[in-house]
């Protein structure tokens, strides 16, 4: 079932969103991406005369109640955002007269489903090596079927249109959907939307594929990176990785982050790159300070030749205009991981040039994808947002789904 399909005149539908949104320590909201991302599907439904249920988690709180997570504190930006009042449900499992009550065109808005560690479906207070986890973790995915059963009794059909969340399967992104059957759930607009943008880069490439993989650690990425390698024809590696990389080739990296334990599987990822006629660029200079922080004295030099107590935060101005030749002409970009610590100002000339050179190869023809908060962060910072083809409001979904891994929120659905 689609979501332009379904006739939700008079029915309930319960929606999953992502509203894990920043907040201040006023509680008020820093970005409200993730509500302007859902508001197609939100909208859609109270304009075909439903009625709305919104669910959703916010930040960690371990299945314990923690006031500052708590999603009490968006409902009037959710109202706001909607154009509709929005009711609120104190309590996510106990919401069942709220949800009868609600008539077609009204709002409810569930507390945090992470307030109950059953939405995640791991046990709580017990360590992996204690003799009794595997009890307890059968235990919980018997209360994990039941708290998704409760959830899925307050509406007629369910709604998926959380991609951050989609490669878990919590009750409220797989596990609910057992309990509707197919003519009764969907994917939202956004859902189907970062699926395809998904399919455009993996199944429909148009060449030269170029891929930015940025971030802190070769570990965390080193699944995309090989199931990229039989798809790219350039593969940029910038970020904090990069000293991973120039240590693993004999380099001096002064104080600069590196994985001691990964510098096999760096040269490993050389040696592939090579054999599978990949172009793989690495930054050659970078900018290094004695401190990390933006008022940190600094200097260019070899990302090879870094001196004791200075760090590298940026890559420098040729490995600047080697990351744009490789992004230049290329008809399918992928960028996930910023090249420095663009935080600092003085420290994100190397993600601005990344972001600049996608938004001009994307005026001329490419299809670019960026995904990830912080490459976000970095398209949104740089005002560049409306000069690529998408962003994606999934950072490990996305980075799994181009790993090649099944999504459970999407298998949930589409089977």
């Amino acid at each position: 079932m689609t979501i332009n399909d379904y006739k939700f005149a008079g029915k309930k539908a319960i929606v999953r969103v992502d509203f894990n949104v920043p907040l201040n320590e006023n509680g008020e909201i820093t970005d409200d991406t993730r509500i302007r991302g859902a508001l197609p599907t939100l909208k859609h439904i109270l304009e075909e005369g439903g009625a709305l249920i919104i669910m959703s988690h916010m930040g960690k709180p371990k299945g314990k109640v923690v006031a500052k997570y708590s999603l009490k504190q968006i409902v009037d930006a959710v109202s706001a955002a909607l154009g509709a009042p929005v009711q609120f449900a104190e309590d996510c499992a106990k919401a069942a007269d709220k949800a009868a009550a609600l008539k077609a065109g009204e709002v409810l808005l569930l507390e945090n489903l992470r307030y109950y560690p059953e939405e995640e479906g791991k046990p709580v207070g017990i360590d992996k090596e204690d003799p009794a986890y595997e009890e307890a973790k059968k235990a919980m995915k018997a209360s994990q079927k039941e708290f998704a059963k409760t959830l899925a009794s307050y509406a007629d059909c369910y709604v998926n249109d959380a991609f951050g969340t989609a490669h878990r399967k919590h009750a409220s992104t797989a596990v609910i959907a057992d309990y509707f059957d197919a003519d009764n759930k969907m994917l939202g607009y956004l859902m189907e939307k970062e699926v395809q943008a998904v399919d455009n880069i993996l199944s429909n490439i148009k060449r030269p594929f170029t891929a930015i993989m940025g971030g802190s650690k070769v570990s965390t990425k080193i699944g995309i990176i090989e199931n990229l390698m039989d798809k790219v024809d350039n593969l940029i590696l910038c970020g904090g990785m990069t000293y991973t990389f120039a240590k693993a080739n004999g380099g001096e990296i002064g104080n600069s982050i590196c994985e001691n334990d990964k510098l096999d599987l760096a040269l490993d990822i050389i040696a592939q790159a090579k054999a599978k006629g990949v172009n793989l660029v690495l930054a050659t200079d970078c900018v290094a300070a004695d401190a990390f922080s933006n008022d940190a004295n600094t200097q260019v030099c070899p990302s090879n030749a870094i001196p004791e107590g200075w760090e590298g935060v940026d890559v420098g101005p040729e490995s600047r205009k080697a990351f744009a030749a490789a992004i230049e002409g290329a008809k399918t970009i992928l960028w996930n991981g910023p090249a420095g610590v663009f935080e600092f100002d003085n420290f994100a000339a190397g993600s601005k040039a990344i972001a600049e050179a996608i938004a001009k190869a994307t005026d001329e023809g490419a299809y670019s994808l960026i995904g990830g908060g912080d490459s976000v962060a970095c398209v949104n910072k740089f005002g560049m947002a409306d000069r690529v083809s998408y962003i994606s409001t999934g950072g490990g979904a996305l980075l799994e789904a181009i790993e090649g891994k099944v999504l459970p929120g999407v298998a949930a659905i589409k089977g």
